[in-house]
C-alpha cells in the first residue's frame, strides 16, 4: 500500500506545559481536500502552527509524516523546501521587499535554482491574471496597504507560484466577504486544476468556504481531539446542528 502523503498520529501538543490537542490522527492522501473544522478554542490554530513547525509549540507525544519521512523536529524553512505550504490567517506585512523579490527567494529556496526576474514576472502575471489581481501588486512590498481580501489572493498567488505538495490553508476565509471568499476559493481551484496531485487541509469556522471549495473529507475537532470524521454531509449537518451536538 502507497504511503499517504501527509499523515498526522496521535499527536500532542503543549504551550507552557499546557496540552491543547490531545490525540489528532489525521491522514491526507494526494489530491484531496480535506476540511478541519471546529469552534474557538478547539485546537485548530495550534495544529496549523505545529504543522508549521513554529518552536513555542511542544510536540509531546506522536509523529507529524510527510510523504513517509517524521519531519516532526523539522525547522520551518525545511518543511517549506520539502513542499509544505501555510497559507496564514493573519498574513504579515513587509516593509521593503516586493512580492516579486519575495516569490524569487522563496522559490530559489524551495527549487534551488536562481530564475530571472523576467521567468517569475511572466510566470507571476499569468496568475494574477487567473486569479484576478492588479498587476501592479508584483512590484508593492508584501502585503503593505493590501486589504483583506488582497492579502489572501496574495497566499494563493504564492502557493501557484512555489508548487509545494501540501498546502494547509489556516481560516483563509476569515474576515472575508462573500465576494473575496468566491474568489480565493476560486484561486484554489485554479491551483489544483494545474496540480491536480496536490493535498490540501483547510481549517475554517465556517462551512461558507466549503460551498465554494467541495472537500473529500471533513473533520470535526473539538477539545484538542478529532471528534468525527465523514464527507462534505458533515459540514451540512453542522451548519444545521452547531457544534453543541459533539459536546
Amino acid at each position: 500500500m502507497a504511503e499517504p502523503l501527509f499523515r498526522i498520529e496521535n499527536l500532542h501538543v503543549s504551550v507552557e506545559d499546557h496540552e491543547i490537542l490531545r490525540g489528532v490522527d489525521l491522514t491526507v492522501g494526494a489530491g484531496e481536500v480535506h476540511a478541519l473544522m471546529g469552534p474557538n478554542g478547539s485546537g485548530k490554530s495550534t495544529l496549523a502552527q505545529t504543522l508549521l513547525g513554529s518552536p513555542e509549540f511542544e510536540v509531546t507525544e506522536g509523529r507529524i509524516l510527510f510523504r513517509g519521512d517524521d519531519i516532526t523536529d523539522w525547522d520551518p524553512d525545511v518543511r517549506g523546501k520539502a513542499g509544505i505550504f501555510l497559507a496564514f490567517q493573519y498574513p504579515q506585512e513587509i516593509a521593503g521587499v516586493s512580492v516579486i523579490n519575495f516569490l524569487r527567494q522563496a522559490l530559489s529556496a524551495r527549487k534551488g535554482v536562481e530564475l530571472s526576474v523576467l521567468e517569475l514576472r511572466l510566470s507571476i502575471m499569468e496568475w494574477m491574471e487567473r486569479l484576478g489581481m492588479d498587476p501592479s501588486f508584483a512590484d508593492r512590498y508584501l502585503n503593505e496597504g493590501f486589504s483583506g481580501g488582497e492579502k489572501k489572493r496574495n497566499e494563493i498567488l504564492q502557493m501557484a507560484i512555489l508548487e509545494p505538495e501540501l498546502a494547509i490553508l489556516d481560516e483563509t476565509d476569515s474576515g472575508l466577504d462573500i465576494d473575496a471568499l468566491r474568489v480565493v476559493a476560486k484561486g484554489v481551484q485554479e491551483v489544483r486544476a494545474d496540480r491536480p496531485e496536490l493535498g490540501v487541509l483547510l481549517i475554517t469556522h465556517y462551512q461558507r468556504i466549503l460551498d465554494h471549495l467541495e472537500p473529500d473529507h471533513v473533520h470535526i475537532l473539538m477539545d484538542g481531539r478529532v471528534v468525527d470524521s465523514g464527507g462534505p454531509e458533515l459540514a451540512r449537518r453542522l451548519e444545521e446542528e452547531g457544534y453543541d451536538a459533539w459536546r
